[in-house]
């Protein structure tokens, strides 16, 4: 007996012309391409938590990195990319509204609360761009050793952090060597420097409230304070001066940290100011009327799908490489 079942719908099926989940095809593609992008994502922050876990020890700890707030001096350990984490999430906000203004066919509702989503992401892409600015300038300075590892300088007095210009000595015969034939910079293996290893060296020699830390972490969850006896030892190890940080050399401590941190955050950024230039574009289609002569806002509403993946990945990002 034959046993086959004929639907009599595989002409349909197989011709195309058919929407799956009733999604248009813009909307599909643009699921396509989130789910795509979400396994990049994924793989960057998997590999950011091999390498973290892998080398647990020495890895820096954000609270101690992420401290500064513009205009303001001071430690203010992760404020302002929390306030920039607020600042994305609201811009999402915003997004839902213009979405639902869309819906409604309320033009004036769709210009106001994409105007808001703009604002927000131009904010934020600001606020990432002053932060790799004072990541790549640095802040205290550090040194490298023969062996690759940082050791930075803490006040003894205070437990603060000591930056290289509180304590090194002004070597007059390297200064002028220094300001005749390398300009304002110090150079040592292509990586410049405000102020040469051995100015560093003298004076931490010359100022005994100036103690050693090292990369690792103690039992405490905190960097390992040499006391002066062992700094002084520590310091013959020196190899170079470091500040701030790049691809190469890093004062915070391990050098992926730094590679990770431009690569996430970078990657994560370019999205968002993506996301910003089609935010403008679709704005002026808006003003222009594009979509009430159409007679729908769906552009809109692809649009906020993907500025609500962005938003989504940046939790994960700041969960991931900033919390914990």
């Amino acid at each position: 007996m034959d046993a086959t079942v004929t639907t009599g719908t595989e002409d349909s099926v197989w011709g195309g012309g058919n929407r799956p989940l009733g999604a248009s095809y813009g909307k599909l593609m643009m699921w396509f391409f989130i789910v795509s992008d979400a396994l990049t994502f994924s793989g960057f922050l998997v590999s950011y938590g091999f390498s973290r876990f892998k080398f647990i020890e020495t890895w820096p700890i954000a609270d101690e990195v992420f401290t500064h707030v513009p205009f303001f001096h001071g430690n203010f350990p992760m404020y302002y990319v929390a306030f920039m984490t607020f600042i994305l999430i609201m811009s999402s906000v915003t997004m839902v509204l213009a979405v639902d203004a869309g819906h409604k066919m309320k033009q004036n509702g769709v210009i106001l609360y994409m105007f808001l989503t703009i604002i927000g992401g131009a904010i934020f892409v600001g606020s990432q761009a002053w932060e790799w600015a004072t990541f790549i300038r640095g802040d205290h300075g550090a040194i490298e050793t023969k062996g690759g590892r940082i050791l930075q300088f803490v006040n003894a007095e205070t437990g603060e952090r000591a930056s290289l210009a509180d304590f090194a000595k002004t070597l007059p015969e390297e200064r002028v060597k220094h300001l005749k034939s390398q300009g304002i910079w110090f150079e040592e293996e292509g990586y410049k420097t405000s102020f040469s290893l051995n100015e560093v060296v003298e004076g931490f020699k010359a100022t005994p409230n100036i103690l050693i830390r090292t990369e690792t972490i103690n039992e405490e969850g905190k960097k390992t304070v040499l006391n002066r006896e062992e700094s002084l030892a520590k310091i013959l190890d020196a190899k170079q001066v470091v500040e701030g940080a790049n691809l190469v050399h890093n004062e915070y401590g391990s050098r992926l940290f730094a590679d990770f941190f431009f690569f996430i955050t970078g990657f994560h950024g370019f999205h968002v100011f993506s996301g910003v230039v089609i935010n403008i574009i679709i704005f002026f289609n808006v003003i222009l009327g594009t979509y009430e002569r159409r007679g729908h806002y769906e552009m809109v509403e692809k649009v906020g799908l993907y500025w609500h993946f962005v938003d989504l990945v940046w939790v994960f990002v700041f969960t991931f490489f900033y919390l914990v």
